[in-house]
């Protein structure tokens, strides 16, 4: 049995990364923690895809392909950017119970797949993902707590008040401080995972807002692409354990590109939007005008004809109100 502390809070915590075990196979937290988050986020959209006019079904399809793939490119992309951990080792690579998920890999995957699902199916891409994605981010808000369990994610040393430390994490500062990066394994960290937690549940409750009152279809996701990248861009900066391009934190770089290419978009899509002018006064006048425009080109036309003689039925009903109210 492990432990995370909280020293200056004088909170201490014991934590097992297992929660049980299945015919001696251990089942970790770190599972158990982001299927939770997930299979909350499913329920949660398929409560509200009714309002959204989404069918039940579309989710429940979607995510059947979603969910694997973004596994997959979540691990993927993990792998690619730590290719020294594994050393081409198979059963290393695909053993993901006990953690080495990027979120990033798992996003674009996860896009890709919800790309053509909807093409296939014949549904608004950027409706459905506006809806699906405030969802996503909420899964993620949860999922962070696996971190929390396998005592990784974790930033540099800090004297604030919330600074955590715990067994596992003072084994790889040492290892880390051995290796020459500046870190006191005596000293608390930064906890990055609940950092993220909280953020992206910032991120999820103003989605959910700014959903109902976008203008075009995309902006929810452009939202969700800058509030999420900003915050991994400010929290990838403080942790310890981030996978690198060269030099470059990779996801910092993709954070920082995502936020401004999406803001970007999101910007010049607003000011070419123009407020729909059809109401339902100027439909009626719209009509008018297209009748007048074709009794220009075709007097005779039975559209003209009809127009006209229900307007003379009209008049005709008009007078005789009239003189019946006279006589009375």
């Amino acid at each position: 049995m492990g432990y995370i502390e909280f020293p200056k809070m004088g909170v201490r915590i014991p934590i097992n990364r297992e929660a049980f075990n299945i015919f001696g196979l251990p089942v970790y937290w770190y599972g158990i923690i982001i299927a939770a988050g997930f299979f909350l986020a499913v329920l949660l959209g398929m409560r509200n895809s009714k309002k959204a006019g989404i069918k039940q079904d579309d989710i429940i399809d979607v995510v059947l392909f979603a969910a694997p793939a973004a596994i997959v490119g979540a691990r993927l992309y993990y792998v690619l950017f730590n290719w020294n951990e594994f050393n081409g080792d198979f059963f290393k690579i695909i053993n993901i119970r006990t953690g080495g998920l990027a979120i990033y890999g798992g996003l674009i995957s996860a896009i890709a797949v919800a790309v053509l699902f909807t093409r296939r199916r014949k549904i608004n891409t950027l409706h459905f993902v506006d809806f699906c994605i405030p969802y996503f981010i909420l899964a993620q808000a949860i999922g962070r707590w696996g971190n929390f369990a396998n005592q990784e994610a974790f930033g540099t040393n800090t004297n604030l008040p919330w600074g955590m430390t715990g067994d596992g994490i003072t084994q790889q500062l040492k290892i880390l401080s051995d290796a020459g990066v500046g870190v006191d394994p005596s000293l608390p960290v930064h906890p990055t995972f609940l950092y993220e937690s909280l953020w992206n549940l910032g991120v999820f409750l103003i989605l959910i807002w700014f959903s109902k009152r976008k203008k075009l279809n995309g902006e929810v996701f452009c939202l969700y692409m800058m509030g999420y990248g900003a915050g991994r861009f400010w929290i990838e900066g403080l942790r310890l354990d981030s996978l690198y391009i060269g030099s470059y934190r990779i996801s910092k770089l993709l954070s920082i590109v995502f936020v401004v290419v999406f803001g970007l978009i999101f910007v010049i899509r607003r000011l070419r939007y123009k407020e729909p002018e059809i109401t339902v006064e100027n439909e009626e006048k719209s009509e008018y005008s297209a009748l007048l425009d074709e009794l220009k080109d075709n007097p005779e036309s039975e559209n003209v004809k009809t127009a006209v003689s229900g307007e003379e039925k009209e008049r005709v009903g008009e007078n005789i109100e009239i003189k019946d109210k006279k006589m009375d």
